[in-house]
């Protein structure tokens, strides 16, 4: 079994799927992590909708002028959304919940990417949210923070060089400014 930090090396964000299912198994595991991670207070305020339906994955790429292409190509999407009134920091739970999706999949080799769809906007100045909360019927209580896809990679993407890490941005102790 791979280990956590290679793994963490290894992802990247897939744009590009072959034309494959995803294995409903591999998908439970992905839906599992999600539901695995921990939330403020286990408030769990997530919901997480599931579309594999190819006309309503095109759909969705349409959500926003750039950016969401990927969700036609995908082999399924994860809408992950919340209540707020369910939680005060519902943004930094569905976030939890998403990247552990993501690195989930990773583990099985399955491509995901984070479509951002919370303060985006379509063509028309109308919220991105708007259009996925009407495509799906996901009531507008619930304010959509990514759409997150997946898929057999159609891609390949090299593992990050450790040299280019942003270590400047580590501060031990207190605020260092640098020099």
């Amino acid at each position: 079994m791979e280990s956590l930090n290679k793994l963490f090396f290894r992802r990247h964000s897939i744009r590009k799927y072959k034309e494959e299912a995803v294995a409903p198994e591999a998908v439970k595991q992905i839906l599992e992590a999600g539901l695995l991670a921990p939330s403020s207070k286990s408030a769990r305020p997530w919901q997480f909708t599931v579309v594999e339906d190819r006309e309503v994955l095109e759909a969705m790429s349409k959500c926003k002028p750039a950016g969401a292409r990927p969700i036609a190509g995908a082999a399924f999407a994860v809408v992950v959304s919340a209540d707020p009134a369910k939680s005060d920091v519902f943004i930094e739970d569905v976030s939890v919940a998403a990247a552990y999706m993501q690195l989930q999949a990773a583990a099985l080799g399955i491509g995901s990417c984070w479509i951002q769809i919370r303060n985006r906007f379509g063509a028309d100045d109308e919220p991105s949210e708007n259009m996925i909360h009407d495509l799906l019927d996901i009531p507008y209580t619930q304010s959509i923070v990514t759409v997150l896809t997946f898929g057999v990679p159609d891609e390949e993407r090299r593992e990050v060089d450790p040299s280019k890490l942003l270590w400047e941005k580590v501060h031990i102790g207190k605020w260092n400014a640098g020099e």
